[in-house]
């Protein structure tokens, strides 16, 4: 009879083997695109792990350029690597206005069955206050009824099970907080390099500082309306913000010479 243990290891042995080729493919394919990164390249590395691990379902990029050059890199990188390993094919390039995201469709798409089923509760800060203040009652909340909404739109876009006619996940949308969505809505448009969801917040108040903060999981969401941006970015300016970092060390027990990797920014 098999060891437990050993087989433990054997199966973490795997998956560090797995890992580190999905590294070597990646910087293969950083080489073949001619893509210097500089500085970025252990930042990509860290956000493509953390989304082949499932440790997150969406990463924002913020480096390695500027629009529409960056989304066009992107592409590239992911068609190159997806060609090479399995472990890549459920990551895609996502665009909200001028942002671009790397999603696992797979991930992202528990991630948002679970929002709308409130398996996760999210946290609302009312920046419009002074001092800014938790939202209480969320389902009483405009601003909060619309990003259900955007949930839903989300959630034609990253279906269960990646098909778009998935019986059990419209059912339970449709038996969720009765949040409609907003009217003469654009249907998200997708390729098969990219998904495009910069229409998601037209015709609501939402902001995208609100929809990153359900996307990202941050421990709390932002809420204010885009008249109000001002008047919210200095009730939270001027106030004292507490900042949490986790890091973890490869090997053993941390001291200078370590090195800390950064695992929630």
């Amino acid at each position: 009879m098999a060891d437990p243990r050993e087989e433990k290891e054997k199966q973490f042995l795997t998956e560090v083997a797995e890992l580190d080729e999905a590294l070597r493919v990646l910087n293969s394919s950083l080489s073949q695109i001619k893509w210097r990164l500089k500085y970025a390249r252990r930042r990509l590395e860290t956000d493509i792990l953390a989304l082949c691990t499932g440790m997150r379902p969406v990463i924002m990029i913020d480096y390695g350029g500027k629009m529409p050059e960056l989304q066009e890199r992107f592409c590239a990188l992911l068609k190159l690597c997806q060609k090479d390993l399995p472990i890549f094919e459920h990551l895609r390039v996502m665009v909200i206005e001028e942002m671009i995201y790397l999603v696992h469709t797979r991930a992202l798409a528990d991630h948002v069955r679970s929002s709308l089923n409130s398996e996760r509760q999210l946290l609302f800060v009312d920046l419009e206050q002074d001092p800014p203040k938790m939202i209480t009652e969320a389902e009483k909340s405009p601003l909060v009824m619309q990003l259900i909404s955007i949930q839903k739109l989300f959630s034609l876009s990253f279906p269960l099970g990646e098909r778009k006619d998935d019986a059990s996940s419209s059912h339970s949308i449709d038996n969720m907080v009765g949040a409609k969505p907003p009217r003469n809505e654009l249907i998200p448009s997708q390729s098969s390099d990219f998904i495009d969801l910069s229409s998601c917040m037209q015709n609501t108040q939402v902001t995208l500082p609100t929809l990153n903060g359900w996307l990202l999981s941050y421990p709390v969401v932002y809420m204010f309306i885009k008249e109000h941006a001002v008047k919210a970015v200095r009730n939270i300016s001027s106030k004292y913000l507490h900042i949490y970092r986790i890091s973890v060390c490869r090997n053993g027990t941390p001291n200078k010479e370590s090195e800390l990797e950064e695992l929630l920014r």
